[in-house]
């Protein structure tokens, strides 16, 4: 169990990472030679005033002249927010006053759009000013048919357990992704930055949760390769709070689970064996079995140090209780600007683990709603 637990963690990085280097797949040309017609679909709900400054983000993104669509599409807000980008006479606004959720409205964009790739991109998000041009470079080869950006956390002046444990949470699972990609493909897209060929999108049902992860992953359910491009970033911060960050971790654990039920194709072996361990070793370990893993481990290692009296499980056991502690501490000082950021990576892992319990038990009551409230940003509390 232990081993189980270090691979789906450290393990499979380690893997994949020595896997590249060996067959040498790490030697990539960059160019800008490809500028395929792109439609920028940015679905919104209530984001006020703040609105404006996506917009002119967007507007400045850099792509040649007549070969870039933008389409807001702000289905149900009822803060007014939806006649903003009307203010703009280049950017193509969708209002709807009935709310669906994210995935309705997206899927209604789409039929509306006229671009070879469609990127879709969250209203909270900030672009680089390449990151259209970078994100649809990948295409020129016709087995690529999702690319994915990097999602960058900003930090505020004053960061706490979120912000920490996020951040670091990021730039690992940015690792992993560049080494997925690099070895064949990504498992799982970030709704932050996502493009699309438009002929792979697929109408998925509205009750979808995890719109961008399952897009992406049927598309490699097709054969095709989903690339991760670092080099187009979507900045965002971090939830504003811990309270705030489990609301979304629970709501992504509930997606997982409904994802690998809709997955029949990645978790089967004989379909695809490359996708299959890369999407069992990167995603389904972590929602599906080591939350529940290192709950049998902790209670196991009690039973074994009593029952065998042996040095080394009860060296596992303090180690355990060691670690939980430091967790406990983080939560302590979750709302403290510690100097020492490392200090809350315990208490991240931990609530993280435990939400993904939280969403199983959600997921099996059908309890998560595909529509839902965004989490409070750390920059809104500075608004």
């Amino acid at each position: 169990m232990l081993l189980i637990t270090f691979y789906a963690y450290l393990g499979y990085g380690m893997l994949i990472y020595l896997l590249v280097k060996i067959l040498g797949k790490d030697k990539m040309v960059k160019s800008f030679e490809y500028f395929p017609s792109v439609s920028v679909i940015i679905p919104c709900y209530n984001e006020g005033p703040a609105l404006r400054n996506k917009i002119r983000n967007t507007l400045d993104l850099s792509y040649p002249e007549g070969l870039l669509e933008i389409i807001f599409i702000c289905d149900g807000s009822e803060d007014g927010s939806h006649t903003i980008p009307m203010e703009f006479p280049t950017v193509k606004t969708m209002y709807s006053e009935e709310r669906k959720g994210k995935l309705s409205a997206m899927k209604r964009a789409v039929r509306q759009a006229s671009g070879e790739i469609l990127v879709f991109c969250d209203a909270n998000t900030r672009l680089n000013l390449k990151a259209i041009e970078h994100i649809v470079q990948p295409y020129r080869d016709r087995r690529v048919g999702a690319v994915s950006g990097e999602k960058a956390i900003l930090s505020s002046q004053r960061q706490g357990a979120s912000e920490s444990g996020e951040g670091m949470y990021w730039q690992y699972e940015s690792f992993l992704k560049k080494y997925d990609s690099l070895l064949y493909t990504l498992v799982g897209a970030a709704g932050e930055l996502f493009s699309c060929r438009r002929e792979l999108f697929q109408e998925l049902p509205d009750n979808t949760i995890l719109d961008d992860f399952l897009l992406s992953m049927k598309i490699a359910e097709e054969g095709y390769r989903v690339i991760y491009v670092p080099e187009a970033v979507a900045s965002e911060y971090a939830s504003a709070n811990i309270g705030e960050e489990v609301k979304r971790k629970i709501r992504i654990a509930a997606g997982g689970w409904q994802s690998m039920f809709r997955l029949r194709k990645a978790i089967n072996p004989f379909q695809n064996p490359m996708l299959t361990f890369q999407y069992v070793s990167h995603r389904v370990l972590r929602w599906a079995l080591i939350p529940f893993l290192l709950t049998a481990i902790f209670f196991l290692n009690h039973y074994l140090a009593i029952q065998t009296q042996e040095l080394h499980w009860f060296v596992i056991l303090g180690m355990q209780y060691m670690f939980y502690l430091w967790a406990w501490l983080g939560h302590q000082l979750q709302h403290k600007d510690v100097s020492i950021k490392g200090f809350f990576l315990p208490y991240y892992f931990t609530v993280m683990n435990l939400c993904a319990i939280l969403g199983f038990f959600r997921w099996l009551r059908d309890a998560q709603p595909s529509t839902w409230e965004k989490a409070i940003r750390a920059d809104d509390l500075a608004d």
